[in-house]
């Protein structure tokens, strides 16, 4: 693990921040790809794709910082400036589904000012969410953080001094979670490209496939995962469901309530390949 890949002075180049930026790379090519195959154009889904990393990360900042208030007290500047109090430069902490809602919403808008189709958009940028999800996950396991909980079967790892996973459980093994939703990443990226080509897929398809698919992942894998108390929306003996569990499941239902209701409406119309 590596949290830090460069240091030199105030600057630090973060692994984290590198797969980010890895992840909006990929994605981006992913959605030009299939923006040209879909007939949208090639400018329209650049200004989308911006508009969507920046209300993404301003959406997982806030959610961040909400789930994290007692990180913030007395430094409530932290949360916008990335110079830190050390004087350091990068600002760290991000939760991934904080940015779905506003992304979602940016997305929408855009798509109404350049009167593109929603669902045709959304199924477009779908795979590049999932493969984004996947590089954003292994920058997690380099920068040790949304790690798992302690285990002794063979599927764990250490993690070393200064690193957020060491601070809790120093020296203990852990579940590799941040792996497990890598994996997870690309095996929806894998499914949602072979779907579209072995089966009758309508608009919309791409996206409740991933809604469904990542949804069900993440309230799996969030349950073994080191929660925070600011995480955890409702608790009860022996148990507790998080924020993120609670909006993938809200993944999960939209995805099947829109794969339903567009192959309902797919059947009524010709045979067409998305």
């Amino acid at each position: 693990m590596h949290p830090v890949l460069i240091d030199f002075g105030n600057f630090k180049l973060y692994s984290y921040g590198l797969m980010l930026f890895l992840a909006f790379t990929v994605g981006l090519a992913v959605a030009n790809v299939r923006g040209r195959q879909k007939g949208l154009p090639k400018h329209a889904v650049t200004d989308i794709a911006l508009g969507l990393i920046i209300a993404g990360l301003v959406g997982s900042r806030i959610l961040y910082v909400f789930t994290h208030l007692d990180e913030f007290r007395g430094n409530w500047w932290a949360t916008v400036i990335p110079i830190q109090p050390d004087g350091s430069i990068g600002m760290a902490g991000l939760v991934f589904l904080g940015g779905v809602i506003p992304a979602i919403g940016t997305l929408l808008v855009m798509a109404y000012v350049k009167k593109l189709n929603l669902l045709l958009v959304l199924d477009v940028f779908a795979p590049s969410l999932a493969i984004g999800s996947a590089l954003g996950r292994i920058g997690c396991f380099l920068n040790g953080c949304c790690f798992g909980l302690p285990t002794e079967g063979p599927l764990s790892v250490v993690f070393p001094p200064g690193c957020p996973a060491h601070a809790v459980y120093p020296g203990e093994t852990l579940l590799p979670t941040q792996l497990f939703a890598a994996s997870a990443g690309f095996t929806i990226f894998a499914v949602l490209l072979l779907s579209e080509r072995f089966f009758r897929t309508f608009k919309g398809f791409a996206t409740s496939l991933f809604f469904i698919l990542y949804g069900t992942f993440r309230m799996f894998n969030d349950g073994l995962r080191y929660q925070e108390a600011g995480l955890r929306l409702i608790e009860w003996d022996g148990g507790f469901i998080t924020v993120s569990q609670f909006l993938a499941f809200g993944l999960v239902l939209v995805g099947l309530a829109l794969f339903l209701w567009q192959r309902k409406r797919s059947l009524q119309e010709p045979i067409q390949t998305l």
